[in-house]
């Protein structure tokens, strides 16, 4: 290595070290400060009221989605269009238990049965709603449900060496499937309406300041957990092994990794962060429905990844905050025109700034060449490279 090529080397991994310590510093000062601010009074100009802090939250759930995206699209190659799947499965094991915390206070006043159920003309809890009267066992299975649902598909899929679209495909079809069972009222979830009209949580009221400052807080510090997770990893010599599993799969496989071994990995611990995501979500918006199950959803997800910039993880969390941000204001503003601005921002993304905004920052600038040029030479325009 020549002196003369040193510096170039050590830029990109210095500016991921700053840039992680700088991620990790704004989502703890968030954690503190929205929630001293949303206490200040409402003449103050710098109150932000609680409607804003549980937006905020929402965001930093979808931030920590998209996060667990690029850890397996930016640094394996998995293009997984089913996320929301996983995202969905959590956010229904925290509405089972918000739901057994209402007792008689619903519309039909029964002490154990939801009001659906009632309505339903159900007589006895389903087996699989037992438990969930216990915030430990819930918590378990927000973490549980949708790992065991990425093991079990995975293992399957990585065994019989499903790869690329073939695998985006059938991530696709396990979520229209979930989609499309939860919408029955038989399988005991709500059905069409969901889970909805939670009044607690640990005892606390729901719709208190208190309670959503705290849910924020939790979600800024569950994201930030989350990025230390995946910046251990992709840092580490497993990181550099999906990093080569990534760029030459067969390659991997001849000098002897069990490369399904290292996807089924990865693939299960990036469900369990979209679950616990799920899992903070629900709180802060008040229901979930089948609706979170749909592909559209997944796909958005995608969207988030590749404009913040795959392979960088800040990346990703900074797409979900941006697209999500301006999804709020467009949806009021221009709500006829809302799909064909993210549509036509995922294309100017991956046409001209395939590397993503993270990608300004190392030095890759944007692709102003021909891109039909570079369609008919074969050459994808690949995303990402990460931080190494």
């Amino acid at each position: 290595m020549t002196g003369a090529s040193r510096p170039s080397l050590f830029f990109p991994r210095a500016l991921s070290e700053r840039s992680s310590a700088i991620v990790l510093a704004l989502l703890i000062g968030a954690a503190i400060l929205v929630p001293l601010l949303n206490q200040l009074p409402e003449s103050n100009p710098f109150h932000v009221p609680t409607y804003m802090v549980s937006l905020f939250g929402k965001y930093l759930c979808y931030a920590l989605l998209a996060l667990s995206v690029d850890l397996i699209w930016g640094y394996c190659g998995i293009l997984s269009l089913g996320h929301g799947a996983f995202f969905a499965l959590g956010g229904y094991a925290m509405g089972m238990y918000l739901m057994r915390q209402i007792g008689d206070r619903g519309v039909y006043g029964h002490p154990v049965l939801p009001d659906f159920m009632v309505f339903l003309n159900w007589e006895d809890l389903p087996w699989f709603w037992y438990g969930f009267d216990s915030f430990p066992f819930a918590m378990l299975m927000m973490v549980l449900a949708p790992g065991m649902l990425a093991f079990v598909f995975g293992w399957f899929a990585f065994r019989s060496r499903v790869t690329g679209v073939y695998l985006s495909i059938i991530t696709q079809a396990m979520t229209y499937a979930l989609m499309l069972a939860f919408f029955q009222n038989d399988m005991g979830f709500g059905g069409n309406n969901g889970l909805t009209d939670f009044k607690d949580i640990l005892g606390f009221d729901l719709r208190s300041d208190g309670v959503r400052n705290g849910l924020f807080a939790a979600s800024a510090l569950a994201l930030a957990a989350g990025f230390v997770i995946c910046r251990l990893i992709t840092a580490s010599r497993l990181g550099k092994v999906l990093i080569a599993i990534r760029d030459a799969e067969s390659r991997a496989r001849f000098l002897g990794y069990k490369v399904e071994y290292y996807k089924l990995f990865v693939f299960t611990l990036s469900a369990v962060l979209a679950g616990i995501a799920g899992a903070l979500y629900v709180p802060q918006v008040g229901i979930i429905n089948p609706s979170e199950f749909t592909p559209i959803n997944s796909i958005e997800i995608v969207i988030w990844v590749a404009l913040g910039g795959r392979g960088y993880l800040y990346g990703a969390i900074f797409g979900a905050l941006a697209v999500n941000l301006a999804k709020s204001y467009f949806t009021v503003a221009f709500p006829e025109i809302w799909l064909f601005f993210l549509g036509a921002l995922f294309v100017v993304t991956t046409l001209f700034l395939p590397k993503g905004a993270a990608g300004l920052l190392h030095g890759h600038g944007v692709k102003f060449g021909n891109p039909l040029a570079r369609l008919r030479t074969g050459k994808p325009a690949t995303v990402g490279g990460g931080d190494d």
